[in-house]
């Protein structure tokens, strides 16, 4: 089987602190990590991919890597939270299921396929040290036509991301995630946009691509 990081330079996927993620996420963060026009770009994003609670339809969201919140503007009618937190989990009033998982230590989904109408993974790419095998499982999972959603900014916890992603810019960055949609071989091609206004603020980046 061919490797799916093939290219990709050695240790570009480790990170500087390698101790168990279950420690580092235990006390629970109940902080936003952009700012607020950041997080309006982020459910405008949402509705305008029809998938929050503003959809003429029901939809189904699966929320990766989730916290406490989970920025729709409107939450849709069934939202699948996962995260390493569980009283973070607890705290998203939006959710109406919730999943603890560490997706560094197991990249796959307890969900079946073709499960929900769309997944989103918002500021958190940058943490995964397997991230093509948690774009399968997100594939995987969405039923065809869905949209997989990936918003990320200019912070992070540095410890915690990957050596590739703090090695390039916030430019390259929307091209690597791009290209790491590409790899699971199951999405339409992604299409990377700035979703602020250049100047003072958190920029908000997404990736956006449909499962085939």
């Amino acid at each position: 089987m061919t490797d799916p990081y093939r290219g990709f330079p050695p240790g570009f996927f480790a990170r500087d602190d390698e101790g168990p993620d279950t420690l580092f996420y235990g006390p629970p963060r109940l902080v936003t990590h952009i700012d607020d026009a950041a997080i309006a770009a982020v459910g405008d994003l949402y509705a305008e991919l029809g998938i929050d609670g503003s959809s003429p339809v029901p939809r189904r969201v699966l929320d990766l890597m989730s916290s406490w919140i989970s920025h729709f503007r409107t939450p849709p009618a069934e939202l699948v939270v996962l995260g390493m937190n569980a009283a973070e989990l607890a705290a998203n009033a939006a959710a109406t299921e919730r999943i603890v998982r560490d997706l560094n230590t197991d990249p796959t989904l307890p969900l079946p396929d073709g499960d929900v109408d769309a997944a989103v993974c918002c500021v958190s790419i940058d943490y995964l040290t397997r991230p093509i095998e948690v774009l399968a499982e997100a594939g995987r999972v969405l039923r065809p036509g869905g949209p997989l959603a990936i918003t990320f900014s200019n912070r992070c916890f540095p410890t915690k991301a990957v050596h590739g992603w703090l090695a390039t810019t916030d430019e390259q960055h929307g091209a690597l995630v791009a290209e790491l949609v590409r790899r699971t071989g199951l999405f339409g091609e992604p299409e990377v946009s700035l979703r602020t206004r250049p100047g003072r603020g958190d920029p908000l980046y997404a990736v956006v691509a449909t499962r085939r």
